[in-house]
């Protein structure tokens, strides 16, 4: 790792920037508990990213717990 300036680095990939994005609106409240996540295709539209971007990022957030997925239902903030 290199040193850094103070104690934020700035993601490296597209997906953790969405990834934390999406992260920081669940965290503040934009997304509650419960609350189902926009769809795949609006949050392509919203990044101006590809399916394989999105999908990445939605598998880190569920990885961190932030989120779960109902297959053919949506992706949901954890409880």
């Amino acid at each position: 790792m290199l040193p850094t300036e103070g104690n934020t680095v700035p993601p490296r990939y597209r997906y953790e920037q969405i990834a934390d994005d999406l992260a920081k609106r669940i965290t503040s409240g934009e997304f509650p508990p419960g609350a189902k996540l926009p769809s795949r295709r609006e949050l392509i539209e919203h990044y101006g990213v590809t399916e394989p971007v999105i999908d990445r990022a939605m598998q880190v957030l569920r990885i961190k717990g932030m989120t779960e997925t109902l297959p053919g239902v949506g992706v949901y903030v954890a409880e």
